[in-house]
């Protein structure tokens, strides 16, 4: 978490330097002026850590309006910086080009007092969108089909969310909007893959009530995902329980006689040596095999071993990048970055884009999702 930590700030500072040099370019700024704006990057740079001990010692208002405007901030800054690097691309091509074809090229480099101030209001432009579109629940349907299910269960309605990261800013009104989009779908079972709080949760008053609201008839089931240890395991999982879940670490279940489900712990429980270590294989070879298997996972990892012992895994995580062109870097680290994938022999993944936002209230291409599966009988 320590390393985490100074790494997010050292990129997070060096990104603000990069778009004070390009507005000091721009707009040549005064002495005094430089200093305001300094001052205010600073601020807003170390505004997550402000937030924390604030709401730890009991400033709740001033907590939550800076968590709003920093974490906003940063996903302006986020996507200023992306443009900015955008248009320096282009001019190193023209600089280039200049040096290896000699001719007018410098009449084509633009100016900084032009681009960053069209970069500054295209980004706040999108930013203003993607605070609209984090609003924008979107319910994805995926129908799977396997003699496992038996027929007299008829159609079997799973809704997963994940992702919501209840907090200081994902609250009520977001909350029952995601609610909202649950109720709809009618679920058999409920489940949360991971992330369900953040990392401040000390005042989730009425929240817990809220998710007391859905009842499916086979049960509400919840893992945990990373942000459960980043805020305290104990109250992550009490939090979890009196909204009604079953937390699955490392165990396995056969619901209602129809189906297998299998929870594991996300690997961040390793760092607060709170990890509970289970081989996939063996929990999964555990349960009845006949059954449909459903493997809860939140990060998209699949284990090679495992691979034959269930149908379908169900993980989170990534949020798709959530801010595009984000996911270009998501899908580094995390091949399955989003949607459905195949995996062999008969099985697939699917990786929800999340229900709620980490850090800025801000989604760009990316829609929340709440995920509804519809299982039946087929014969093959």
């Amino acid at each position: 978490m320590s390393l985490f930590l100074l790494t997010f700030f050292l990129l997070y500072g060096a990104l603000h330097f990069y778009l004070l040099v390009k507005a000091k370019q721009a707009f040549s700024p005064g002495m005094a002026f430089t200093i305001v704006l300094i001052l205010f990057m600073l601020l807003m740079i170390t505004a997550p850590l402000i937030v924390y001990f604030s709401e730890k010692h009991g400033f709740i208002s001033w907590a939550r309006f800076l968590a709003f405007v920093g974490y906003c901030w940063m996903g302006f800054v986020f996507l200023c910086f992306c443009c900015l690097i955008a248009v320096d691309l282009c001019r190193l091509f023209i600089f280039a080009g200049g040096l290896l074809f000699p001719g007018p090229w410098a009449a084509l480099v633009p100016s900084p007092k032009y681009y960053f101030p069209l970069s500054v209001l295209l980004s706040l432009a999108v930013a203003l969108f993607g605070y609209s579109e984090a609003q924008s629940i979107r319910t994805e349907r995926i129908v799977v089909s396997s003699p496992k299910i038996p027929r007299e269960a008829g159609r079997v309605r799973i809704v997963q969310i994940s992702d919501v990261h209840l907090g200081m800013i994902v609250r009520h009104a977001r909350l029952s909007g995601i609610i909202r989009e649950v109720k709809k779908a009618g679920p058999d079972l409920l489940i949360s893959t991971g992330d369900l709080v953040d990392g401040q949760i000390n005042n989730l008053a009425g929240l817990a009530e809220i998710l007391r609201e859905i009842t499916p008839r086979y049960g509400k089931f919840a893992i945990t995902g990373n942000h459960e240890f980043y805020a305290g395991l104990a109250q992550s999982l009490d939090f979890a329980r009196r909204a009604g879940f079953t937390i699955l670490r490392g165990e396995g279940l056969t619901v209602a006689g129809l189906i297998n489900l299998a929870g594991v712990d996300d690997p961040a429980g390793k760092g607060f040596g709170l990890y509970r270590a289970v081989s996939e294989k063996e929990l999964l070879a555990n349960l009845p095999q006949e059954k449909f298997t459903i493997l809860l996972k939140h990060r998209p990892e699949v284990e090679n071993a495992a691979l034959g012992f269930f149908d379908l895994q169900i993980s989170g995580h990534t949020h798709k990048g959530q801010i595009f062109p984000f996911r270009l870097l998501t899908r580094i680290f995390y091949p399955y970055y989003g949607g459905s994938f195949p995996l062999p022999p008969y099985a697939f993944l699917h990786v929800s884009r999340g229900s709620g936002t980490w850090g800025p209230p801000i989604r760009f291409l990316t829609p929340p999702e709440v995920t509804v599966y519809e299982l039946f009988h087929e014969d093959k």
